[in-house]
């Protein structure tokens, strides 16, 4: 599997991606899902994204048909849960979701379509879940491309780096993902979501906190 978006969780209406942007990002599409009551804004790069995920609708995202998804105990920020989600998709040539999960069909999602979300993990981790369909940013047809050109250079995902408050039994798709080669999980006193971005050549760090639990290495 590679991995194909990560979402952290914002303020309602993410006005923490003006920081992304004055950084040096171009901000693509956003979205909302309906029944899911959630909403995010995205920055798109080569094989991956990044989301700014919030609560839209407080009913919606208490529902029976998400309560599941555990998506409002992440983005309430009331409690200690990981504000971050991780997401794959398949690498080619290879199908299956590689670790336990169970099937997520929110309304807003094509018929047929479902989300795999990882079972037996955690609030402590990432959410961990899997898209069967999906395929890199650079891949789209270009009527649905998104900006894909930054001011800040960069262009790919490289690697990601996640701190949780306690590492000291990782679920099975915790492991699943440390098996990539591009992510690791480290322990520390809060938590944060470091990404690399084309193998970090020039070694400059960019900090986003307090604004957000985000580093970028370049």
């Amino acid at each position: 599997m590679e991995l194909d978006h990560l979402f952290i969780r914002a303020r309602a209406g993410a006005p923490e991606a003006a920081l992304l942007a004055a950084f040096g990002l171009a901000e693509g599409s956003p979205n909302t899902h309906p029944g899911q009551g959630t909403a995010n804004r995205r920055f798109f790069f080569r094989n991956a994204f990044i989301e700014l995920l919030w609560i839209a609708d407080e009913a919606e995202a208490t529902g029976s048909a998400t309560r599941r998804t555990q998506l409002h105990a992440r983005l309430d920020g009331a409690g200690n849960a990981s504000p971050f989600g991780l997401c794959f998709r398949p690498s080619p040539g290879r199908d299956g979701v590689p670790f336990p999960a169970w099937p997520y069909t929110p309304g807003y999602l094509p018929p047929g379509m479902q989300v795999d979300i990882a079972a037996e993990a955690p609030l402590a981790e990432p959410m961990w879940f899997f898209l069967r369909s999906a395929t890199a940013p650079e891949t789209a047809p270009v009527a649905r491309r998104q900006p894909l050109a930054h001011g800040a250079g960069l262009r790919e995902i490289s690697a990601v780096t996640v701190t949780v408050r306690d590492r000291h039994v990782l679920s099975p798709a915790a492991v699943a993902a440390i098996c990539t080669g591009k992510v690791a999980i480290v322990e520390g006193p809060g938590d944060l979501l470091e990404i690399a971005f084309d193998g970090a050549p020039s070694g400059q760090v960019h900090d986003f906190r307090p604004a957000l639990p985000l580093l970028f290495r370049y």
